[in-house]
């Protein structure tokens, strides 16, 4: 499959499209469309663009003459160490652009300028991108946002997390993380799909929904959950957010939407034991998490935490950006990789090599370390990026069961 071609608007479709919507069957039709495609094309030109304007902005060109590695560019530029994710993923989008080389050895990486690029036009590509889908106006003002706040993190005059989850920043992601907006929204129906699925038998539900934010995600769970006559058989909803703004927007919304089911609000911290916390007791049928878990200190004990909250034969269903491939930089990293709760966390080689988005492999391997049954990604993601190499969206499943340690 091709890239976007800019200039008409249009996303081409090679031969292999139908075997790409072969793979997509169990999902909603009008989700994977055209323009989500499309779209997803020109926020990948976009990131690679503004990493582009981030070179001149950083005074990376002086000292890229000779092999430099981001652990020397930081120390060469005096930026702070934990600005080593965030340079990487520049260096490596550049890589793309061909203005930078990169020499491999072992895990170690080192770059050099081979050419200056071309001057970025962001306003051409950003008109674009709004003929595709008026939406996207969410993706590219927060990509903008976060863009504008680089060069000050990267000395230390700021700081990601405030700046970004200050007054200043809310609003953004208030427009981000919404159904409106189908680059982020196609997690939301990816993840409620897998989870309606595995659901269908049960003869009553409980669910736990973890890092629930405003209500996007549950809303699109509760939206195929009625459209499959499950409803009536919800017996409990807790939904938790650890945000107190964002979880007051939840409960407004969805209170209002669906007065006579049995939601509940509270706070859940992933990195505290839970059954410390709302989580008493084990019993749920669904655990439920839309791009969230990634961001656990320690993954293996929160995954662990989820499977003590599932009752025998539950669920835990994570939608999640996924990374295609190894070391693969992606659009969104742009927004996040400068927020401590996103690159401050625990790694491990064998399923978390690094912080932030994994590969659908090192979630599987998570899974398994967890006592998570049967783990599987959908849809099959390793066969569609062989197809489509910038398809960041799946959810995991694994079951808890009797055997479980």
């Amino acid at each position: 499959m091709n890239a976007a071609a800019f200039g008409a608007h249009k996303f081409e479709t090679g031969p292999s499209h139908p075997r790409l919507a072969d793979y997509l069957k169990e999902f909603p039709p009008a989700i994977f469309s055209e323009h989500l495609y499309q779209s997803i094309e020109l926020m990948e030109r976009y990131s690679i663009e503004v990493a582009v304007n981030l070179l001149g902005q950083l005074n990376l060109t002086e000292q890229l003459g000779g092999w430099r590695s981001a652990d020397e560019l930081c120390r060469l530029c005096r930026f702070q160490p934990r600005f080593r994710l965030a340079l990487q993923w520049i260096l490596a989008r550049l890589v793309e652009t061909g203005c930078l080389e990169v020499k491999v050895d072992g895990e170690s990486r080192a770059y050099r300028l081979r050419k200056m690029p071309s001057e970025p036009d962001l306003t051409h590509l950003r008109v674009l991108g709004l003929n595709i889908d008026p939406g996207n106006a969410a993706t590219f003002d927060l990509l903008d946002l976060a863009a504008s706040l680089y060069p000050a993190v990267a000395t230390g005059q700021q700081n990601g997390d405030e700046n970004l989850f200050g007054p200043q920043g809310i609003p953004f992601w208030l427009n981000y993380f919404n159904n409106d907006n189908l680059t982020y929204a196609v997690n939301n129906w990816v993840g409620a799909a897998a989870a309606a699925n595995h659901l269908a038998s049960q003869p009553r539900l409980q669910i736990l929904e973890v890092g629930a934010g405003t209500g996007s995600a549950t809303e699109i769970l509760l939206h195929l959950l009625d459209e499959r006559g499950l409803l009536p058989r919800l017996e409990r909803y807790l939904i938790t957010e650890p945000n107190a703004y964002f979880r007051r927007c939840n409960q407004r919304k969805l209170a209002a939407q669906y007065p006579n089911l049995p939601l509940e609000w509270a706070p859940l911290d992933l990195n505290v034991p839970w059954n410390t916390q709302e989580i008493a007791s084990a019993g749920f049928d669904l655990v439920y998490a839309v791009n969230v878990m990634h961001i656990s200190k320690n993954l293996l004990f929160s995954l662990n935490q989820a499977r003590l909250a599932l009752g025998v034969g539950g669920w835990l269903v994570l939608g999640e950006c996924l990374r295609p491939y190894e070391n693969q930089p992606i659009y969104p990293e742009l927004m996040f990789q400068i927020l401590d709760s996103f690159s401050s966390v625990e790694t491990n080689p064998e399923f978390r090599p690094n912080p932030g988005f994994l590969t659908a492999e090192q979630w599987r391997r998570a899974f398994v370390r967890a006592d998570l049954r049967h783990p599987k990604v959908a849809p099959n993601v390793e066969a569609i990026r062989e197809i489509y190499p910038h398809f960041f969206t799946g959810a995991i499943c694994g079951q808890k069961t009797a055997t479980a340690a």
